[in-house]
């Protein structure tokens, strides 16, 4: 039980997390014209809805719902990669410049800070549960603590050096990793 109580605590702090970096994020992205900033609030968004289908399967037994919320985890990893690879590829092929920003800046690290400490806490207890949604949804957490590295890399070497380009060329770097993901949950053999 205590175990139980315990991965519920977490994905409530993810939850409230990014409900909350959401809303911060529309604020720094929109005087920043940053697509990046933009794009990481969509991540939350995504982080979001994984957060719930964990919670769901939480309140839950049986190999059937562990599947099915593993499936929706694995819709998350490929709805971020497209997302992810478009934003990047526009931002690329426009030569899009944004301003870069000192809150974008603090915002993403202290994420990338909160995210790397929720996976890690996540995947162990996930495996001490025996829960591979609580695990695999950890990996989400993971993505999304890399993507706010990868973010926080791209806007301060534009602020540093003005290379404009680093931001969505990171981004396409979480593309593979997302959908290396995706792919392990969807090739996971089940037993029906």
């Amino acid at each position: 039980m205590l175990l139980l109580r315990r991965g519920r605590q977490l994905e409530w702090v993810t939850l409230g997390w990014n409900v909350v970096g959401v809303v911060v994020l529309a604020a720094l992205a929109i005087p920043a014209s940053s697509v990046a900033l933009a794009g990481f609030g969509l991540d939350s968004l995504i982080e979001i809805g994984a957060s719930t289908v964990v919670l769901w399967e939480l309140s839950g037994t049986g190999e059937a719902r562990q599947r099915r919320g593993l499936r929706m985890i694995g819709v998350a990893f490929l709805l971020l990669a497209a997302y992810l690879l478009v934003q990047s590829t526009i931002a690329l092929l426009a030569g899009h410049r944004a301003v870069p920003s000192i809150g974008g800046i603090v915002w993403t690290a202290v994420t990338a800070a909160v995210m790397f400490t929720l996976a890690a806490l996540k995947a162990r207890t996930g495996r001490a549960l025996g829960n591979p949604v609580l695990e695999t949804e950890g990996r989400v957490t993971f993505i999304d603590g890399l993507l706010a590295v990868a973010v926080l890399l791209g806007v301060l070497l534009d602020l540093t050096l003005g290379w404009w380009w680093a931001d969505p060329v990171a981004g396409l770097v979480i593309v593979f990793y997302a959908v290396r993901e995706a792919v392990g949950i969807f090739r996971t053999p089940t037993s029906d």
